[in-house]
């Protein structure tokens, strides 16, 4: 069957585009440059209408691209590698070149024309790039503490450990800024500005928290319990055959934003009235304390997701 949309596949690299029409097998290369954007356009224009671009998730090589696509009124999707991956597995292929991921990101979107991620809004890429920033330099300030302390112990001139502290000190003024940032760009949109009044009502969830879902999940709030979870990475994954109960583990998601819901979860196994007890219940039959933190972290997700979905704050919402 001939599909009535154009699928174009596009490996982003930080120099080329690399692109294979799915209908035709037609493959291209240009420039990941503006002019190489507007030489695209102009090919675009001469396909059969509508066309849909996907490409992979690149670190951010391929946010420029899909910004221009997006503003021409091209769709345009970004796909998750893991996906990718999995489906060149699936067919056998091993060989792997710009070329044939191109082709094979074209396939994929032929196989789940439902799968990808829409460009965000504006605002939502500044805040995106707002905690993004501020999780880079927390770590730069982990990486430094620990520095710090190792050579404590060891005999170093008084102008080092000066140069230590003025360094820490300017890394927690970049912190301090990029908050206030992040506040003031959540404050301008009235929608994230609610999702955030929503959030910060659980108790556990904190403004660093709060903001990483709604920079991270704008899904939230419109999807089940269980696919909340799982675009987290907290779901379980069963692995049985037969009679063999396997053991359960997680793993996929969106990483950067469950680290955050694991420090939440620590709060709210601590002040959450509803959370703490089922913390307190886990540990008491002997569980580890990450199996603990794992579980409050996933139902703190839950919560969440059914608390923008109802629109209800936390305080009215009886307790279970």
């Amino acid at each position: 069957m001939i599909p009535a949309t154009t699928v174009i596949g596009i490996d982003v690299s930080r120099d080329w585009l690399d692109g294979c029409c799915a209908s035709s097998g037609r493959h291209f290369r240009l420039s990941n440059t503006a002019a190489g954007h507007a030489q695209l356009l102009v090919l675009l224009r001469a396909l059969p209408q509508p066309v849909r671009i996907g490409f992979e998730a690149t670190g951010g090589q391929e946010w420029v691209l899909w910004t221009t696509l997006v503003a021409a009124g091209v769709e345009a999707v970004q796909l998750p590698p893991a996906q990718i991956k999995a489906f060149a597995l699936s067919r056998g292929t091993r060989a792997k070149t710009d070329r044939i991921d191109a082709e094979l990101i074209a396939r994929f979107m032929l196989f789940r024309p439902e799968a990808g991620r829409r460009l965000p809004e504006e605002n939502l890429r500044i805040l995106r790039a707002l905690t993004k920033r501020r999780a880079q330099v927390v770590d730069m300030r982990k990486r430094l503490s620990a520095q710090i302390s190792a050579r404590r112990k060891q005999n170093i001139p008084a102008d080092l450990e000066g140069m230590d502290a003025d360094l820490a000190a300017t890394l927690d003024t970049q912190i301090r800024d990029l908050e206030r940032r992040i506040e003031s760009v959540i404050a301008q949109e009235e929608a994230s500005a609610v999702r955030a009044r929503l959030l910060l009502s659980i108790p556990g969830i904190g403004p660093v928290s709060a903001a990483m879902l709604i920079a991270e999940l704008p899904e939230l709030g419109r999807m089940t319990s269980g696919e909340a979870a799982a675009m987290t990475g907290l779901a379980p994954i069963p692995h049985d055959s037969g009679t063999l109960r396997g053991k359960r583990a997680i793993a996929g998601g969106r990483r950067a934003l469950r680290r955050v819901l694991f420090q939440a979860a620590l709060a709210a196994a601590c002040h959450n009235p509803v959370l703490k007890p089922i913390a307190q219940g886990l540990k008491a039959r002997g569980k580890p304390h990450k199996l603990v933190i794992v579980a409050i972290a996933c139902r703190l997700v839950t919560i969440a997701n059914a608390i923008l979905k109802t629109g209800t704050p936390w305080q009215a919402q009886p307790r279970p």
